[in-house]
């Protein structure tokens, strides 16, 4: 399975601290917001990754993150020139995803939970139609939300319905097999004139080929669209590194458990940051100290 992150966007709602940069790019604490994401990618066990930004942002993303090489991945890069939706991410990659299943995430989503990993590997293991995840909240009537039945069968999504048919939204973490582009290139622009994921959810649901996994307790979501948003979960995952000692979203520590890298391979990355607390955090690592 390939695994796609989609960072491109204007990011209005958070000017100014958008207007030169994107906005995956901005701190979530202490690391780049897509270094979250992409450690979910990396916790489900995929390694080929395509970053989709846009013109001005790309070189950024390189410059950041490189081909992938240095912690055992292998990235593409692709531009999306304007936000036509999220569907669309599946036909500019087309290419990239080339006959395999494909998981997208969102690059400003935030999962953090011991379970995790189990679930993500469950849904990696996908072959034949779509998976998406069901989110336990308190007022579904802001997202979207998906209706199932007892052996995980979605029997319908709606957009911020005002009589929701369940508490589980659909967070942006959705698990495709290879007829994704093709019916991403059917579905009609809606009325805000985009492509919605919504349309490529209901191509699958209307075959019946639409699973939900549901996130039970433990598991944290966290949408990072807002200032104040940005600041809880920075909040948040501040307090689990004070509290524990261990990081959330480190990419390189993923790399190195999942057997991607070797000691001497953290160790180097680690010394190229060792005036850090992150740097410090993958050498301590390496010498075997957590």
């Amino acid at each position: 399975m390939k695994g796609i992150i989609l960072a491109g966007g204007q990011g209005t709602r958070l000017h100014p601290l958008t207007i030169s940069t994107s906005k995956q790019l901005l701190p979530i604490y202490d690391k780049p917001m897509i270094y979250y994401p992409l450690s979910v990618l990396m916790l489900g066990g995929i390694k080929d990754v395509l970053i989709i930004s846009t013109p001005k942002d790309l070189p950024r993303y390189k410059e950041l993150l490189g081909d992938g090489s240095e912690i055992g991945m292998h990235f593409e890069y692709k531009e999306q020139k304007e936000p036509k939706g999220l569907a669309e991410a599946f036909i500019i990659g087309e290419d990239f995803i080339d006959g395999d299943s494909v998981c997208l995430i969102l690059g400003d989503n935030v999962f953090y939970g011991q379970s995790l990993t189990n679930l993500l590997e469950e849904a990696t293991q996908l072959k034949k139609g779509g998976v998406i995840f069901g989110y336990h909240v308190a007022d579904p009537r802001e997202f979207g939300v998906v209706e199932y039945d007892k052996e995980g069968n979605v029997l319908s999504i709606e957009e911020k319905p005002e009589h929701p048919k369940s508490n589980y939204a659909i967070p942006g973490l959705y698990f495709f097999d290879k007829n994704v582009s093709k019916y991403a290139k059917t579905i009609k622009p809606s009325a805000r004139g985009e492509l919605e994921i919504t349309s490529v959810m209901n191509e699958y649901l209307k075959r019946k080929q639409l699973k939900t996994i549901l996130m039970r307790r433990g598991i944290a979501w966290l949408d990072t669209g807002n200032p104040a948003n940005m600041l809880e979960a920075s909040s948040f995952v501040k307090t689990i590194q004070d509290r524990q000692g261990l990081y959330v979203a480190c990419i390189e520590e993923i790399a190195y458990r999942k057997g991607l890298i070797t000691k001497e391979q953290l160790t180097e990355l680690g010394t190229k940051l060792k005036k850090t607390n992150y740097g410090k955090y993958l050498l301590s690592i390496a010498k075997g100290q957590l």
